[in-house]
């Protein structure tokens, strides 16, 4: 008898030779292809959360998506990881799509909303807790706590689309003449939809309430 418990990953490998099979019959050159060669047409930075991965969701095969994941899709300019990610994707991949998906439910964000706490995730839930703080007059004007949650899942996205238009890769990009667009998009867990937010960036503009020196 199978012990569902320890032998977990022995599920997995089966599953994966059995995908495997099956992409080799639907698509007998896919697998040539991608050893060949990295194509992707978007860069994808998104949460963590298992209950959203990227290619299922948007009926992408491998070697369409780039992807980067981290605790509530942040952009933050002290991550080397992120930051590499999109210096290769733009640079060397040459991706004009870039793509910041944030999901309703997201548990970063709902312990943002709590009380402060410790440890490497408190630290990096601090980031969104700056952008309740920025929005905290919008925020406290909505009296249903689920939709305050929302609100803040779709304020963040908001937020790391803007953050991502100020690195340096997506600035040196746009002065070069790169047609990059920068999208922040939000997923549901209760219909598996995307919502466009519109916040989309597809230049580099003067940061507003900026303070000039000479």
């Amino acid at each position: 008898m199978l012990n569902i418990k320890a032998d977990l990953h022995r599920i997995l490998l089966g599953r994966n030779q059995e995908w495997s099979e099956r992409m080799k019959k639907e698509n007998p050159e896919l697998f040539t292809e991608l050893a060949q060669h990295q194509k992707p047409f978007f860069l994808w930075i998104g949460c963590a959360d298992s209950r959203v991965p990227p290619n299922q969701i948007t009926g992408t095969m491998p070697g369409d998506i780039f992807i980067h994941r981290n605790i509530a899709n942040m952009v933050v300019h002290t991550d080397m990881n992120m930051l590499s990610v999109v210096d290769y994707g733009v640079n060397a991949l040459g991706i004009d799509h870039v793509i910041v998906c944030g999901h309703y439910g997201c548990g970063g964000v709902k312990a943002a909303m709590g009380a402060e706490f410790g440890g490497p995730s408190g630290s990096w839930v601090r980031h969104i807790r700056d952008v309740g703080r920025f929005h905290h007059e919008e925020l406290r004007s909505i009296a249903d706590e689920t939709e305050r949650f929302d609100r803040l899942v779709e304020l963040n996205v908001a937020e790391q689309v803007y953050h991502l238009s100020r690195t340096a890769v997506l600035r040196d990009a746009w002065a070069k003449g790169r047609k990059i667009q920068v999208h922040g998009w939000v997923y549901s867990l209760n219909d598996g939809l995307i919502k466009d937010l519109g916040v989309t960036r597809d230049k580099y503009e003067n940061e507003v309430g900026a303070v000039d020196v000479d």
